[in-house]
Parts: structure tokens; sequence; C-alpha cells
């Protein structure tokens, strides 16, 4: 079994930036989330459907869920730690 590859350096490799994580709906978030790829669950769900299919195609039969961080430990530290079931959700919709 093979699993999918980074998902943090596949997102980064398309030229997400902070303004392109963050999206519309988290543009004036006070803290920078740059580094909290498994935001875009919320604001790219098609992208990362994408990224999924690509691992697929490239031989993986495994995919993970973009849940990385998606923890109320791991989120509090982008003051998002209330969309913990909101991110895991739409990750799974999109794996």
């Amino acid at each position: 079994m093979i699993l999918d590859g980074a998902m943090g350096t596949t997102v980064f490799s398309l030229g997400f930036d902070e303004k392109t994580i963050r999206g519309e709906h988290f543009a004036d978030h006070h803290k920078d989330v740059k580094n909290f790829v498994d935001l875009i669950s919320l604001t790219h769900p098609d992208t990362l459907t994408d990224i999924h299919r690509q691992f697929l195609a490239a031989g993986a039969d495994i995919v993970e869920t973009n849940t990385f961080g998606a923890t109320p430990i791991g989120m509090c530290e982008f003051d998002l730690e209330h969309l913990v079931q909101d991110i895991n959700i739409a990750a799974v919709q999109s794996a």
C-alpha cells in the first residue's frame, strides 16, 4: 500500500501564500495563518480535492485527510480552535 504525499509541500508548490490560504472568509483574521495549511479545507476545498486526486493518479492507494494540525491544541495558535469540527468535516469531504 502506498500512502499519499506531503500535503503542505504540495500546497506551497502551487504558490499558496498567506493571502491565498486565508481566502475571502479569513481575509481579516488577526493571526498569521500561512503555516496552517489545514485551513484550505474551508477556503479552497476544490483545490484540496484536486491534490488528493493527483496523489491517487501518482499511485497512492491511501489518502489522508488534510488535518495534521486540526486539533484544539494545534489550532489555538491561530485562534481558530472553534473551527476544529468544521475543518475536520471539510477535510474528510475533500478526501
